[in-house]
């Protein structure tokens, strides 16, 4: 009869899938006798039993107690641990409810077995105290004395991304005698996902000028900062490193692209990249979904929604989401009304507040304002901001002043300190004529110390992006950019131009709110960009609020007088300005 060789226990257990697999080949090797027979051995079963259950339990959720309870009965055995045991057992100690308390357990036996200052297991603690928040407790052991690598610097600065502590993160990447590319990635990712984007790209430009190749997580990182800022040259540049590269395009680096492309106002390339991708997955077909309804393109949206679920995708709330925004960019009332109800009745998906506020914000862009009410009203759940946000700007647009009062006084309990709620009471008011009433808003709002957020603008000119603030003089070509300022209001005004003074809340003599209105953010930008590009080039900005009337208005005409195309793209949605007219039919 032939016997099994020594090793095949082991690759058994590591080609076990799931925790019940585990428990099967463990029993098999408990009845059989083999984790006595084989003596030294045993404890390299006993190591492999604990990884087969830590691992089952970090893939599947699985019960991480199980392999705590095998490093028991080690223990019981007689046998002693060693360097291997650890990383396994403080793995599947991260994992289970009191994990701090079986962690410093683990870490006193590693001392206890003389594991003390040892690389391996250093490592692997430093690793459990940053997945469970004692960042002192990796701290105390990366400067305790014990031997230390970049893999023990990389897993702290992890640490501290995880947190959102950058600046420790920054202090302890600038200490590390060695930096590799796992070190320049944790920071690139770091500070994207901290919506530190423009500090993102300059890491991973230097990560370049190092000669270090990006991997996988790091070009997602980055392309999802070029989506932030607008950094669309740039990322085209990382496109065409992962050709250039040879980098197979991943369906997760594949739908950063359509994210990226479509963030940055390209959609025609997004759309090729999720055409000739060929794998897709439900994220694939939501980000490009959300990014047709962004862009207005409601119809082609809900086409692709369709050819998602007949290739057998299911959709997700998130998906959902996305069909609903697009009935709203495009005033599909009906269909909205269908999708909304297919949630439940086709799909079994419980609508959430957003589902809600997405059909509210169809209804009132449709001036179905009474309908939206009664929605609000039938809500299992207490409407919220955005809910109330939606039926306020459908009463700025149909001009519905008792709605607008009723509604912001809804909006003030949520929400006291959003200025926008005040801004829009009084433009509607301006709108109406009642200019006292208007002044009383902007007087109560003073009162109370509330402050409008600033807003900030950017345009990408060169692989450079040009950030500009409300008011902000300090750009080192702003002379230049006040002087295009002038020529670009000359011409506008031949074109029938005034300055909308409503948009002005500070209190200022009249003459002067034309002067407040020409530092507005976006002028700034699009002035830059007038100067700084070639002719009939379109031009791309980014907006951080909500555009405001005047500057809509302007932008508008700019792309008339200049025959320029451009782009916005604000906090909810993207207006394409082309000869005088704005994709969003001026409904915002």
């Amino acid at each position: 009869m032939t016997r099994e060789p020594p090793d095949a226990p082991h690759a058994l257990l590591l080609r076990c899938a799931t925790a019940a697999q585990v428990r099967q080949v463990h029993a098999r090797l408990a009845v059989s006798g083999l984790l006595l027979l084989l003596s030294g051995g045993s404890v390299f079963l006993h190591n492999t039993l604990i990884r087969a259950y830590a691992q089952a339990a970090a893939a599947l959720g699985a019960a991480p107690l199980d392999a705590v309870s095998v490093y028991s009965q080690f223990l019981r055995s007689g046998l002693s641990p060693d360097s291997h045991t650890f990383p396994f057992l403080l793995k599947a100690c991260s994992l289970v409810p009191d994990a701090p308390a079986r962690g410093r357990a683990a870490h006193a036996h590693a001392l206890k077995f003389g594991f003390h200052g040892h690389l391996y297991v250093n490592n692997a603690l430093i690793h459990f105290y940053s997945v469970t928040g004692d960042l002192a407790g990796c701290h105390r052991l990366l400067k305790g004395g014990a031997l230390t690598d970049s893999v023990s610097y990389n897993t702290m600065i992890t640490g501290y991304v995880r947190a959102g502590d950058l600046s420790s993160a920054r202090k302890l990447f600038d200490e590390m005698p060695q930096r590799d590319g796992i070190s320049w990635s944790a920071m690139v990712a770091g500070h994207v996902q901290c919506g530190q984007a423009r500090d993102g790209l300059e890491l991973f430009s230097r990560m370049q000028a190092e000669g270090l190749q990006a991997n996988e997580g790091t070009l997602v990182s980055v392309l999802s900062a070029c989506a932030q800022v607008g950094a669309l040259e740039q990322g085209k540049w990382v496109h065409g490193y992962l050709k250039s590269k040879g980098i197979k395009e991943t369906v997760f680096l594949g739908t950063s692209l359509i994210d990226m492309y479509a963030k940055c106002g390209e959609l025609e390339l997004a759309l090729e990249v999720f055409n000739r991708m060929n794998e897709k997955n439900l994220l694939s077909w939501t980000t490009l979904i959300k990014g047709l309804a962004m862009h207005g393109r409601g119809v082609e949206a809900l086409h692709l929604f369709s050819e998602m679920e007949k290739s057998g995708i299911m959709p997700d709330d998130i998906a959902f989401i996305g069909a609903l925004c697009a009935c709203s960019h495009a005033g599909l009332v009906e269909q909205g009304r269908q999708i909304f109800a297919s949630m439940t009745e086709a799909y079994g998906i419980k609508p959430k507040i957003e589902h809600y506020g997405c059909l509210v914000d169809v209804l009132a862009r449709n001036g179905l304002l009474e309908e939206a009410m009664e929605m609000v009203g039938s809500m299992p759940m207490r409407p919220d901001g955005y809910v109330w946000s939606t039926i306020m700007a459908g009463c700025r647009f149909y001009g519905n002043v008792r709605l607008a009062e009723l509604v912001v006084r809804r909006l003030i309990q949520i929400e006291p300190n959003n200025a926008g709620v005040y801004v829009q009471l009084a433009n509607i008011y301006a709108a109406s004529g009642r200019h006292k009433d208007a002044r009383e808003v902007w007087t109560l709002m003073r009162r109370k110390g509330v402050e409008k957020a600033p807003g900030c603008s950017s345009v990408e000119i060169g692989g450079t992006v040009h950030q500009f603030l409300v008011g902000d003089m300090s750009h080192p070509q702003i002379n230049e950019i006040l002087a295009k300022w002038e020529e670009i209001e000359r011409l506008i005004k031949l074109e029938g131009y005034a300055p909308d003074h409503k948009e002005v809340l500070l209190e200022v003599e009249e003459e002067e709110k034309d002067n407040v209105l020409s530092r507005h953010s976006e002028k700034l930008a699009i002035a830059f960009a007038l100067l700084s590009t070639n002719d009939g080039m379109p031009i791309h900005i980014i907006k951080n609020l909500r555009v405001c009337g005047d500057c809509h208005h302007v932008t508008k005409l700019v792309s008339k007088v200049y025959n320029r195309e451009i782009v916005v793209r604000d906090r909810t949605r993207f207006h394409r300005f082309i000869d005088g007219s704005c994709s969003c039919k001026d409904y915002w």
